[in-house]
């Protein structure tokens, strides 16, 4: 497991900030952030969470207490979503199981899970509202087509199958150890 110290400098790194640029967002001295990331001093109380919150990271997910790498989970994590979409709202249900009682021993699942269950959410709200949409305006036209009508019905199951696309891709890259997940839309679960 790596120093707080360094995993704060390879954070900052790959967000593109420069140690004065982490000095003055979070408040803290430069001094202190050199100090820091040459693991010279670990940060502690009000410091830790200014450097937190300036890089946008839980403290937890820092300090990785009793948290293990496990590619293999995160992998299998994402697969999850295939097989809860067969049914119904299962692709939210079973990686929301899978999450709760995982993610306070996994490296990176707190993350990972909250962003893949807040896209699943914001996915199965489209797939109900975008077809509902289609059948109103549709129906407000007078008799629909029925290729039209089939068009809109394969809305859903075209969904679907980006979905279970997607949810493959993301499972072979966390097998391969890179913690790639889905975008982060609108945050309901954090």
């Amino acid at each position: 497991m790596n120093p707080v110290g360094t995993k704060i400098k390879e954070i900052r790194l790959k967000k593109g900030m420069s140690q004065e640029e982490l000095a003055t967002d979070s408040q803290v001295s430069l001094r202190t952030i050199q100090r820091i990331e040459n693991n010279e001093n670990e940060p502690r109380g009000k410091t830790l969470q200014l450097i937190c919150e300036t890089l946008d990271i839980n403290i937890e997910e820092l300090l990785d207490f009793g948290k293990h790498e496990d590619h293999q989970f995160l992998g299998l994590f994402h697969l999850s979503i295939i097989l809860g979409t067969l049914f119904g709202v299962g692709s939210i249900l079973i990686p929301l199981i899978l999450w709760m009682t995982k993610k306070d021993k996994i490296n990176g699942l707190q993350r990972i899970g909250a962003r893949t269950l807040n896209f699943q959410i914001w996915w199965l709200i489209l797939m109900i509202i975008i077809p509902t949409i289609g059948f109103v305006l549709i129906f407000n036209q007078g008799v629909p087509d029925i290729k039209v009508m089939t068009s809109i019905m394969l809305i859903p199951i075209v969904m679907m199958i980006i979905n279970a696309i997607l949810a493959i891709i993301f499972a072979i890259l966390n097998f391969r150890g890179k913690q790639i997940t889905y975008p982060s839309i609108i945050p309901m679960i954090k």
